[in-house]
């Protein structure tokens, strides 16, 4: 095998590929054909109509074979899709891998190029610099990190359960953890689901107790992560657990505390119920709630308060489980593989006054009709206004906080099924007079648009106009009933619709704290706040931060059955690293040349990944290869020039400043 220092054996294949017509229309391959054949070292220059196909793969590794050739150079698509596919068909034929360099002729120069004469020129001078650089590649190998076999999955909701499940049904050992004293997510909070109208409860709840239930499943709710340390196959992680004041091993969830409190009615905000409805002090957030434990909040208890309580709760507890003394405790973990699950939030429509929420009592969210409507919400199932009365007519008001360059500019995508939803759902129970007004109705998927046409031929009224207002009927005398102002754009007229009730379908939101939790786990957000996947299409649910995966709205707006979907391959693919046992790592990292490290420490701090570390004992800088992803930020700021990166070295980088800069090298210079 060649290396650096034995350049007169060193001979170059050189391959473009015409990518159908992406590369082809626009640059000249037959003239990039020509020119790189008559570089120095060139052994063999040829072109491809799809150089990724098997007949492409197979021509590089018969060249290699037949040809003696030691150094590859491709030019193709962007290194993102197919470097792997080249560096392993080069592999395969014997030759290391790292031999091997891409060149993108497409993104880089077909697509955002017009002028086929300048972008040839162009590709030619790429393909001039790659093989300049090739000559000084050295054979790196790639090193394997052991995988810990844990798995810790952050969020209770339908992602973070679907996850988990799917990983201790494999065999797994999972934590699972959630903020909240329940499990079960937004989801719980539902009625139906569409477009086949099931109990969420009926679909939920089964999976809520196999999460309970499951001998590979440590559930830890009303808990948070708080720090997590290390790098893929080895992570470190910190639970803050907080004290429900409840010893969960003694409680059995006979509830009988709840009862007994000495606020005989719920004086408190019910967050489940989204202040429809009061709690106690103590309580549990729904019936269906697992784990079915209670919680005794210490802001609104009077124990807590003053002292003074009379502790009733503590006398009709039989298993003595209430302790008032309970502490938030830290548990510590490890693991391998972390699934991010974290949900949304929904908009809060108090950013849009004129809607009215806050302002008039018959306003509401959908999320808050989702629990009126709910057998186990605050009025049984029955649609009742704040006065008691029930609607004869009522309005659905689409995209609020979705679509409009004022508050969120994207499409939450479950809006217009989950607003026709519960027109039909209203309608059914109250036989009110149902108005959606919207701006495009989108029903993508299975079933999706049959439900649509279902709900029309029910009489719902369909209204294709933006709300402008909302505001009091004072006409004729009337009391209690809105006007809703809007403008029909089929007919071409404003108009305004008097209901009792009005009906928000808010939009989807990355939660307040995803930057927090961003940085915690050393991920990336989108401008808006959703986490980014490492690659929209071949890696939807991977990150950059190897061994973290996306599962759910926290990478952006979707369905229930699109984020089974999610929840399934993220655990797949960390099933993939566990069963494997190893993940290999690319070798492009940087490193420290000990002998002129002159220990200044000023590389530490500009490392995005924290995988720099600084050795007392040597009083030098050390670069953890394992959380390294050589972005070469250390390379370029240290100042005596100690850091070194492998496959950009500064031979490697020179020759290819050469090679674009249109310099002809001798044949004695290579």
């Amino acid at each position: 095998m060649t290396n650096q220092g034995n350049n007169k054996d060193i001979r170059i294949g050189f391959y473009i590929c015409h990518c159908g017509t992406n590369i082809a229309s626009t640059v000249d391959v037959q003239k990039v054909v020509e020119f790189a054949s008559k570089l120095p070292k060139v052994v063999v220059s040829r072109d491809y109509k799809y150089m990724c196909s098997d007949p492409g793969q197979e021509l590089i590794q018969k060249d290699i074979k037949e040809l003696g050739l030691n150094r590859i150079v491709v030019a193709a698509c962007s290194p993102f899709l197919h470097e792997k596919t080249f560096r392993n068909a080069s592999s395969q034929a014997g030759l290391n891998q790292f031999y091997f360099q891409m060149v993108n002729t497409r993104e880089q120069n077909s697509w955002v190029h017009l002028d086929p004469y300048a972008s040839t020129e162009k590709a030619i001078d790429l393909v001039r610099a790659a093989i300049y650089r090739v000559v000084y590649h050295k054979p790196l190998e790639q090193k394997r990190v052991p995988i810990h076999p844990d798995v810790l999955v952050v969020g209770g909701g339908i992602a973070g359960i679907h996850a988990a499940l799917t990983l201790a049904n494999a065999g797994k050992k999972v934590y699972l953890v959630e903020r909240e004293p329940s499990i079960g997510g937004h989801m719980a909070m539902f009625d139906k689901t569409f477009p086949t109208l099931d109990c969420a409860a009926c679909i939920l709840t089964p999976k809520m107790t196999a999460v309970k239930n499951h001998p590979n499943i440590t559930l830890w709710t009303y808990s948070e992560v708080i720090g997590v340390d290390g790098y893929v196959g080895n992570f470190k992680v910190k639970v803050r657990r907080k004290p429900r004041y409840i010893n969960e091993d003694l409680c059995i969830g006979c509830l009988d505390c709840i009862e007994a409190c000495v606020y005989k009615e719920g004086r408190f905000y019910d967050e489940f119920n989204l202040g429809l409805s009061k709690r106690k002090p103590v309580y549990i957030p729904f019936p269906q709630a697992v784990p079915l434990l209670v919680v005794i909040d210490p802001e609104t208890c009077i124990q807590f308060k003053s002292g003074k309580c009379k502790q009733t709760c503590v006398e009709v507890c039989e298993p003595n489980a209430i302790d008032f003394t309970q502490k938030e405790r830290i548990e510590e973990i490890e693991v391998g593989t972390i699934i991010i699950a974290t949900g949304f939030q929904t908009f809060d429509p108090k950013k849009i006054p004129y809607y009215g929420y806050g302002t008039y009592p018959n306003v509401y969210t959908a999320l808050e009709v989702e629990r009126l409507i709910n057998a186990s919400g605050p009025t049984q199932g029955q649609i009742v206004l704040r006065d008691g009365t029930r609607p004869k007519s009522i309005a659905i008001i689409h995209c609020v906080g979705s679509r409009d360059k004022n508050t969120n500019q994207w499409c939450s995508r479950v809006c217009c099924l989950y607003s026709i939803k519960l027109a039909h759902l209203l309608k059914e129970r109250t036989e009110a007079e149902i108005y959606n007004f919207y701006i495009d109705i989108r029903t993508p998927g299975k079933m999706m648009d049959e439900f649509f046409i279902r709900m029309k031929e029910e009489g719902i009224k369909f209204i294709r106009g933006r709300v402008a207002d909302i505001y009091p009927d004072t006409s004729n005398g009337c009391c209690g009933k809105l006007v809703v102002k809007a403008e029909d754009t089929l007919v071409g007229e404003i108009i305004k619709v008097p209901v009792d009730m009005v009906v928000l379908s808010i939009g989807l939101e990355p939660r307040a704290d995803a930057q927090e939790i961003r940085r915690m786990f050393n991920i990336t957000c989108s401008t808006e706040g959703f986490y980014i996947e490492r690659h929209p299409k071949l890696a939807p649910v991977n990150t950059f931060t190897d061994g973290i995966f996306l599962a759910g709205c926290c990478q952006g707006p979707k369905d229930i059955p699109d984020t089974v979907a999610q929840a399934g391959a993220a655990a797949a693919e960390a099933l993939t690293l566990i069963d494997t046992g190893y993940i290999e790592i690319e070798p492009n990292t940087a490193f420290v040349l000990e002998d002129d490290c002159s220990g200044c420490k000023s590389c530490i701090p500009l490392c995005p990944y924290t995988a720099i570390s600084f050795l007392e004992d040597k009083k030098k800088a050390f670069i953890n290869e394992v959380l390294c992803k050589g972005c070469g930020t250390c390379v370029a700021a240290c100042p005596s020039g100690s850091i070194v990166q492998n496959l950009f070295e500064d031979e490697e980088i020179f020759s290819e400043i050469v090679g674009v800069l249109n310099y002809t090298y001798h044949e004695e210079e290579v």
